[in-house]
């Protein structure tokens, strides 16, 4: 098994990994639509899109992290939480 120290890095890999396939997908059947040679088209803009985003992920999670800590309400200290409707 792989250390627990690498799950950042893994979680960006698989996420980056299929969030590109799918927008790669997508964008690829736009633009060309079904027809011969679709799945290579596909696989290609995939790669490209995956060789960005894996990067991207690492870079911009911290940030996205940063960004939704700072619209959450900070949680009531332990035992002393109060029921609000």
């Amino acid at each position: 098994m792989i250390p627990r120290k690498f799950e950042p890095l893994l979680f960006g890999f698989f996420l980056s990994g299929l969030m590109s396939l799918l927008v790669a997908g997508i964008a690829t059947l736009r633009a060309t639509g079904v027809g011969p040679g679709f799945l290579a088209l596909w696989m290609v803009s995939w790669l490209t899109a995956w060789l960005f985003a894996f990067p991207a992920v690492l870079l911009v999670s911290p940030v996205a992290r940063r960004v939704v800590r700072s619209l959450l309400r900070p949680e009531a200290a332990e035992g002393h939480a109060s029921k609000t409707g």
